[in-house]
């Protein structure tokens, strides 16, 4: 049993095996127990599920500290709250998306819970690609500050168009080469049909299929932004894997309750366009300084006040805004 202990991409063989074994009975728990009868999530039940997830994401800041250390603890905590903080910006477009397919409610929770799947799949191999280049190739963190800051520019002017479900290119992909129905088929994501050329039975997507594909597209979409920008603040690839996945387990949990309040973050995207020009230039600013990194403290304060102040601020701007019609009925 010694290659437990052996060390594997910046942590022994051991904490990884025991971070994925808790993500899949975490899923397993909320998918074959809390959730085996597929059923309408509400505000409450989203907040609870929230801060369950949270709670043991904070924990394990405490795990890392101790097996790590305080600077690796708090470039954790930086890591979770950017991930969760820029992957807010990926609810409005799932709401779309369930919107588009009129998924109802009850069944939009296990969808969410199956993306998880193919994202702990996708942010491993994303994530180890981007350690290896960059122990081999330490310039290409100037890449991603570039890139970072390029991308908090371009959000800050971009306008607000609506997500385009129908215009997707991964859905007209689809729609070409494979058979799809059109119609639910309770919570399935495969249905048996008659063809209507043959007569003959055939396997169909479903709408719960494609919008499962639609949204693991969109997070790696917005994973070529979180990845760099988690890469700004550490290079171990075991602070950044975990702080992606429980930030991300958390906030599936969350979008039930933020899917009915999302037009109240008005500001949330100038917000997330601050932080991510903020942590791109850091880099160089540490440079011109003549400091190794800006110290882990000083990026999870900047960034949690620019967050805060963009979410305060938002809520109080449109306090007086009538309720917005829900996305996703």
């Amino acid at each position: 049993m010694d290659f437990l202990w052996v060390d594997f991409q910046g942590a022994a063989v051991w904490m990884w095996l025991a971070f994925i074994s808790a993500v899949i009975a975490l899923l397993a728990l909320d998918l074959g127990v809390l959730h085996r009868k597929s059923h309408e999530i509400g505000i409450r039940e989203s907040l609870l599920m929230t801060g369950f997830y949270m709670t043991l994401g904070i924990l394990f800041a405490g795990f890392v500290w101790s097996q790590f250390g305080q600077q690796a603890s708090v470039e954790y905590l930086t890591g979770f709250v950017i991930e969760k903080s820029l992957a807010m910006d990926n609810i409005f477009v799932i709401a779309m998306i369930f919107g588009y397919f009129s998924i109802p409610r009850e069944y939009q929770h296990r969808v969410l819970l199956y993306g998880i799947l193919g994202v702990i799949v996708l942010r491993g191999i994303m994530i180890g690609a981007g350690a290896a280049v960059v122990e081999n190739y330490g310039w290409v963190l100037y890449l991603f500050a570039a890139f970072l800051i390029i991308t908090g520019v371009k959000m800050m002017f971009s306008s607000s168009e609506p997500y385009d479900v129908e215009n997707n290119p991964v859905l007209k992909i689809l729609r070409k080469h494979l058979p799809i129905t059109d119609r639910l088929h309770g919570e399935k994501f495969f249905a048996r049909e008659n063809d209507p050329k043959t007569g003959r039975l055939k396997t169909y997507l479903t709408p719960l299929m494609l919008a499962l594909i639609l949204i693991e597209f969109a997070d790696l979409v917005f994973a070529v932004d979180s990845i760099p920008a988690i890469f700004a603040i550490t290079t171990d690839p075991f602070i950044v894997y975990t702080s992606n996945i429980f930030a991300i387990l958390g906030l599936r949990a969350l979008y039930f309750a933020l899917a009915a309040l999302i037009h109240r973050f008005a500001y949330l995207k100038y917000a997330l366009s601050v932080v991510l020009i903020f942590i791109g230039s850091k880099i160089f600013v540490a440079d011109m300084l003549g400091l190794a990194k800006i110290p882990p403290l000083v990026s999870l304060g900047v960034t949690v006040a620019i967050l805060a102040a963009g979410i305060l601020g938002s809520l109080w701007a449109t306090r007086d805004r009538p309720a917005a019609t829900k996305l996703a009925e």
